[in-house]
């Protein structure tokens, strides 16, 4: 028996391959699933079966895309009410792949119709050896039960007791390997570790030293990050089975004048660097920056219901683009700007500015007192551990609807981790009609370092969650 793990940056998600000698299960897969096709290819061993743990909620799943590819059948909780074609799972069913022993577990608390695969390897012994739990254990913390408007506290008991009364009588060695690591928005406290053991975890995995369930279902029902608008636009395109890939066009280069006629009725994206974007861009355009966080926040600042065509540095980004926007269901891509913005500007076209503020410039204008409103689009946990006394909190995400909180015509600067989200949140102002807008270049990671206060946990931990974005 052989697993394989493959992680998808960005989305911080785990997939993975168990595989015996001939055959193989592909559990959770992502949407683009050519690594799936090529690693079993290279383990000479034939993908037969396709298995979800849930409805995901981060990112659109690979199971119709590669079960049409391979044959493959699809399993899926049955609680999960799937439209596609799929072999329905309950608690206490099993099934095996070659001297692989699988069994079904419901384990409810993230998603009300999740389940779990306990993996027994009958050549070696009769106890389970691995546990493909999704989002219900990570390494360090547990799946959020707050999805589900109004299902929150519910949630969290059943996640209490399926963690209490299933999962944690399995044998201490059985490894765990989860669906997320850190970064996701799935979990709170996730660790940089991508697999870990039930033992170990009852031990060091905070949640799971939660004792009292009164004080397990308050820990998660209260003061979790906000979940982002895509996730359950994602569970409701899994339900339903998505798209495939194949029938989705490449990005269609489009020169000037194509691009001018279609920014009307689509979004300009611009997923080049906050420092090219504050150099010169098209207006009303928004900004991700492609080395940021960048799925997670398209799918949570763009509006699905419109063409988005892409300004990038080349067609290599331009396509990475596109690849991270279908992961998490933003499909209606019209084309990117074949020639960039130095075709842009040298055929003459208007162009919009964002002023870049160093640490230095910033500390300055503070301790001149020149009226300057400080905004910091962090979450509420980052502002609250460490921020420039005076700044405005108000989350990036929420600027489309709070701007109206902010004066248009004051000069306003915009601050975060290290000028990603920043930018992001001054391309939402300027659409906003503001015209005084500056970008704080590297954030409070930089102020940080420049001397102007405490280093800041999630900016100088590798691992943190939304590093430096």
């Amino acid at each position: 028996m052989l697993i394989e793990q493959i992680f998808t940056e960005k989305i911080a998600h785990s997939s993975y391959i168990l595989a015996g000698e001939r055959t193989c299960a592909v559990i959770d897969p992502r949407r683009d699933t050519n690594i799936y096709i090529e690693i079993a290819r290279e383990l000479g061993v034939k993908i037969t079966h396709v298995l979800e743990t849930h409805l995901h909620a981060d990112f659109i799943s690979g199971h119709m895309n590669l079960a049409q590819r391979t044959d493959a059948y699809i399993y899926a909780p049955k609680s999960a009410n799937c439209d596609f074609e799929h072999i329905p799972l309950k608690e206490g069913d099993s099934f095996f792949i070659e001297n692989i022993k699988l069994e079904i577990v419901e384990t409810p608390g993230h998603t009300p119709e999740h389940i779990s695969y306990i993996v027994t390897d009958i050549s070696r012994g009769e106890e389970p050896l691995a546990l493909f739990c999704g989002d219900t254990i990570f390494v360090g913390d547990v799946g959020r039960p707050d999805l589900f408007p109004g299902k929150a506290e519910e949630l969290a008991s059943k996640l209490y007791d399926t963690l209490h009364d299933k999962l944690l009588a399995l044998p201490d060695f059985c490894e765990i390997y989860p669906a997320h690591g850190a970064g996701s928005l799935c979990g709170r406290a996730m660790a940089s570790k991508r697999s870990s053991t039930i033992g170990y975890e009852k031990r060091y995995n905070y949640a799971l030293n939660i004792e009292k369930k009164e004080s397990f279902i308050d820990s998660l029902t209260n003061n979790m990050p906000e979940a982002p608008d895509h996730f359950s636009r994602c569970t409701d395109i899994n339900r339903k089975g998505p798209g495939e890939l194949k029938d989705l066009h490449r990005p269609q280069a489009l020169d000037n004048t194509r691009f001018r006629e279609r920014i009307k009725d689509s979004i300009i994206l611009d997923v080049r660097s906050f420092e090219s974007f504050g150099g010169q861009h098209i207006p009303h355009a928004f900004n991700i920056d492609i080395n940021s966080n960048f799925p997670t926040y398209a799918g949570w600042l763009l509006p699905p219901e419109k063409d988005i065509i892409l300004v990038s540095e080349n067609y290599p980004q331009a396509f990475e683009a596109f690849t991270q926007l279908h992961r998490v269901g933003m499909d209606r891509i019209a084309g990117y700007l074949e020639n960039g913005m130095y075709g842009w500007v040298t055929a003459g076209f208007p162009a919009g500015h964002v002023p870049q503020v160093s640490s230095p410039e910033l500390h300055d204008r503070i301790n001149k007192g020149e009226g300057t409103t400080i905004i910091d689009v962090r979450a509420l946990s980052e502002f609250e551990g460490f921020h420039i006394e005076g700044a405005v909190n108000i989350p990036v995400n929420e600027l489309r609807e709070r701007y109206t909180e902010l004066e248009p015509d004051a000069e306003n600067i915009l601050i975060c981790g290290s000028g990603h989200r920043s930018s992001m949140g001054c391309s939402i102002l300027l659409q906003k009609g503001f015209n005084n807008i500056q970008n704080a270049a590297g954030g409070m990671a930089g102020y940080a370092a420049a001397g102007y206060g405490p280093e800041c946990p999630r900016c100088v931990l590798p691992w943190a969650p939304f590093k430096n974005k």
